[in-house]
């Protein structure tokens, strides 16, 4: 059975980088679609990048676009989301997510299988 934990979290300040890892055990995340979310305090929560089963196809939120990348190593079985230029409004728990599927186009919305427990990333001066 596939599981996820995140890591990477902590306080940066504004404009700082922070690099989210997902590892995955019990099954590959090769081939799978795989996204980060978060949410914030009070919001809902949202879809930040994606990361596509077939071809490596990304895609991300607007306001994340040119600060954030998602990226995969297969060998390590592990999902990254590269976070730069920080603000404070990127302050939210963080949750990585996979498809059970394989080889299908990732998207933005919260129908996805398994999740992670979450990481807190924290934008503060």
């Amino acid at each position: 059975q596939l599981q996820l934990v995140e890591s990477g979290g902590g306080v940066v300040q504004p404009g700082g980088s922070l690099r989210l890892s997902c590892a995955a055990s019990g099954s590959t995340l090769a081939y799978r679609s795989i996204a980060w979310f978060r949410q914030a305090p009070g919001k809902e929560r949202e879809g930040v990048a994606c990361i596509s089963g077939r071809a490596g196809v990304t895609n991300y939120a607007d306001s994340v676009k040119g600060r954030f990348t998602i990226s995969r190593d297969n060998a390590k079985n592990t999902v990254y989301l590269q976070m730069n230029s920080l603000k404070p409004e990127d302050t939210a728990v963080y949750y990585c997510a996979a498809d059970r599927l394989l080889l299908r186009l990732c998207v933005l919305s919260p129908g996805y299988d398994t999740w992670g427990q979450g990481t807190q990333v924290t934008v503060s001066s």
